[in-house]
């Protein structure tokens, strides 16, 4: 297989090379195109050219005939008369640029003889700032440099690394844009201090140039690998003791850690001597989530640091909280011996919570016994109790987590009413920006540990207990600030009732407060639609589907619509019966008579011309008297069953005579006695004795009569001649198209064939 894949890859080579060198022969048969001083020259050089025609490829006649264009791309530069033409062409762009010589004769389009690409750079510049890397201590050394300015030619790079011992690797880039090479060797860490010497040339057609040589150690480019298998261990599941553990090359001499807290915190950094995969961290916070990552580098003061590893996130273990709540009360008389004490505390932030507050723990106690009366454990930040109005009372609260609780906060349950002397006064309170307020206060007269500012919201929505809020102030303050005021955001839609229909209306809105109404906003105008009086049409149309179906339930109206329009449908439109005479049925089995001519039909014949066709005329009776039916012998019907249109009938299935319904005894009544005549005898003059046609026979729904019906038996009772009895009566059957029943005259024998008859049923609906 693999020598078949060979060869076809030689032999597609090949076939391509010879493609290319038959072309460059078919472009320049008639002659060619020389470029002078190269193809290849500098910017701002000049370039001769010239094209020559070769013996007996220029027109036909004269050589002053031959005109001999110079283009540049597409664009007509220079032209002269003769075999041969020439110029000096100057400021050629950086690039690649197509000159094309034609030959343009007397009276025919230009013909291409030849062309030739001229390239326009410039010599490489000096390689500059060359550096080489070894990632790992197993990895490869990958050099890069910078190349300075574009050539617009081609040009190769050699990467040469010169070692001790007279080593040298020696590497050449191929691509167009080359700035870095992978020599795919590997510096052995047995002599890191040996040096090593790296140099990068460029070289073009129009020059070389070659970079400093770059100098270093196996410990100047090895860039170390990234530390792995981070990990953090906890003493004793506690926050003072963490150990950072992680893996790394064997040559690394110094590492650096960096940690931080994911809220948001600055970067800690740590540089660790042979560290040897693990150190000890100190100053961590409990209960915080932090972030980790290690770098490695094989000297102290020389090499290159590795990339930092992966993050390592966690958490770190909970303490016990610190601080103490911020507590406040609100009493409230019951009745004259006993009142409600509502207990408030705010949470403790993460820093003095140092894990998840679980509970808090409630006491209360009265001041004089100095024994704790009330205990209780709520998970809720607000405690009510009822307790005597006798006494002075206290209570304490503290925050407990999983490894322990904080100092309980204590506060005395006194009566404020009874501290008139000590409360500010001249108390007042404004805005300050949009949900800011300042409060400002008198001082007392006597001398204040603190201020508490109290306020609660009067109306709040779907409370029925006002929350309250608190702020603690220093004695030398006059003043506080309540920022984050929640305010209710008002209504932003309405609805505006009777409104009329059909009328312009031009609406606006302002917004008004405490402080005045604002400016209008932006107009709009709008007009109301009508509403459609749906009722007057949907009943009518509900009666009028009503009378459609009940009409159309009836069997005689539905007939009679259904005539209608049968009888208005385009004469193209009705679909074609298919001649019964041209089935091969028919074929098969012809009748006696058409095997045997009459005289009569011979004397018939003989009058007619094939250009005459034979008139055929229906006459229809009705005999009064009702003859009887008889099945003297079984008629012989074909082996092979056969039906008309479609439909395949047989003689055991046609129904007796009882069997016929009214609407078949009908058309028995019609079709009983068919008589032909000649269209010239009178009516005395009979041809044939009119024949009674058994039932049995009688056309059905299918629209035809039997065409191979037998002989009648001879001792079948001759019918009397109706014409001497009674006068023909025309039956007028409005279901028959106009062109359905036309006058039919027999000009055989006795009895009809199908051959003979032609009937249309496709509008027969009874």
């Amino acid at each position: 297989m693999a020598y078949t894949v060979r060869g076809c890859s030689l032999a597609f080579i090949c076939i391509t090379m010879w493609l290319l060198i038959k072309a460059k022969i078919d472009v320049c048969k008639r002659g060619g195109v020389t470029v002078k001083p190269s193809h290849v020259i500098s910017l701002g050089s000049a370039v001769n050219i010239s094209c020559s025609l070769k013996p007996k490829q220029g027109c036909s006649g004269y050589s002053s005939s031959n005109k001999l264009i110079l283009y540049k791309f597409y664009r007509k530069i220079h032209f002269q008369q003769g075999l041969t033409l020439s110029s000096q062409v100057t400021d050629l762009p950086l690039g690649t640029t197509v000159f094309v010589c034609k030959l343009a004769c007397s009276s025919s389009e230009e013909i291409r003889i030849c062309g030739a690409e001229i390239s326009v750079g410039v010599v490489p510049e000096q390689p500059q700032n060359v550096s080489c890397i070894q990632k790992g201590e197993h990895g490869t050394v990958a050099c890069t440099w910078d190349r300075g300015r574009d050539t617009h030619l081609y040009t190769a790079y050699t990467l040469q690394l010169n070692g001790p011992k007279n080593l040298t690797w020696q590497k050449q880039c191929t691509d167009h844009y080359c700035d870095h090479l992978d020599l795919g060797i590997n510096l052995k860490p047995e002599s890191p201090e040996s040096s090593y010497t790296a140099m990068v040339t460029a070289i073009n057609r129009l020059g070389s140039s070659s970079s400093f040589p770059s100098i270093f150690t196996f410990l100047d480019i090895v860039k170390p690998l990234p530390p792995w298998d981070i990990r953090i261990k906890f003493l004793n599941a506690s926050v003072r003791r963490c150990t950072l553990h992680w893996r790394d090359e064997g040559m690394v001499l110094l590492s650096r850690l960096k940690y931080r807290s994911i809220d948001g915190g600055s970067w800690n950094m740590v540089n660790v001597t042979n560290a040897k995969g693990r150190h000890d961290l100190l100053d961590l916070k409990p209960y915080t989530e932090y972030e980790f990552q290690i770098a490695s580098k094989l000297h102290l003061h020389k090499g290159i640091w590795s990339d930092w590893s992966e993050s390592l996130r966690t958490q770190t273990p909970e303490e016990e909280p610190t601080g103490m709540l911020d507590v406040w009360y609100m009493k409230q008389y019951i009745n004259y011996n006993k009142q409600q004490i509502s207990l408030f505390w705010k949470n403790l932030s993460v820093s003095e919570a140092r894990g998840k507050i679980l509970h808090y723990q409630v006491a209360l106690q009265e001041v004089a016994g100095g024994k704790v009366t009330l205990q209780n454990i709520t998970e809720h930040t607000s405690w009510t109790w009822v307790i005597p109005r006798t006494g002075s009372w206290a209570a304490t609260v503290s925050a407990a987590n999983s490894k322990g609780s904080s100092l309980p906060a204590r506060i005395n349950i006194t009566d404020l009413c009874g501290a008139g002397l000590l409360a500010p006064h001249h108390v007042s309170a404004h805005s300050e920006g949009v949900d800011n307020m300042v409060v400002t206060w008198k001082p007392p007269g006597k001398a204040v540990q603190e201020y508490v500012v109290e306020w609660r919201e009067l109306h709040p929505e779907g409370s029925t207990q006002p929350p309250l809020n608190w702020l603690r102030s220093p004695s030398s303050s006059v003043s506080a600030l309540i920022s984050e005021i929640p305010y209710r955001i008002s209504q932003n839609s309405h609805s505006i009732n009777s409104l009329q229909p059909r009328v312009t209306y031009v609406l606006w809105m302002t917004a008004l407060t405490a402080a005045g109404e604002s400016p209008r906003g932006n107009e709009r105008e709008f007009y109301l639609q009508g509403k459609a009086n749906w009722s007057a049409f949907v009943a009518p149309s509900i009666f009028i589907a009503v009378i459609t179906v009940g009409i159309f339930s009836v069997r005689y109206f539905r007939q009679k619509v259904f005539v209608l329009l049968s009888a208005l449908r385009p004469q193209w439109y009705r679909r074609k019966i298919p001649d019964p005479a041209n089935s091969t049925w028919a074929k098969k089995y012809p009748t006696m008579e058409e095997k045997t001519q009459f005289p009569v039909e011979r004397l018939l014949t003989a009058g007619h011309t094939p250009e005459e066709p034979e008139t055929l005329v229906i006459n229809e009776f009705i005999h009064q008297a009702a003859p009887a039916f008889r099945h003297p012998h079984r008629l012989k019907w074909p082996e092979r069953r056969q039906g008309v249109q479609g439909h395949c009938t047989s003689v055991e299935d046609i129904a007796p005579p009882r069997a016929l319904t009214a609407e078949t005894r009908q058309l028995g009544d019609l079709y009983k006695m068919l008589g032909g005549r000649i269209p010239d005898s009178k009516p005395g003059n009979q041809v044939s004795p009119l024949t009674v046609l058994p039932v049995d026979f009688l056309p059905t729904n299918e629209g035809y009569l039997p065409s191979n019906i037998d002989y009648l038996p001879s001792h079948e009772a001759a019918v009397p001649d109706p014409l001497e009895e009674l006068e023909p009566q025309h039956i007028s059957l409005s279901v028959f198209p106009s062109s359905s029943l036309h006058p039919l005259s027999f000009s055989c024998s006795e009895k009809l064939t199908l051959d003979q008859l032609k009937m249309g049923c496709d509008s027969l609906m009874l």
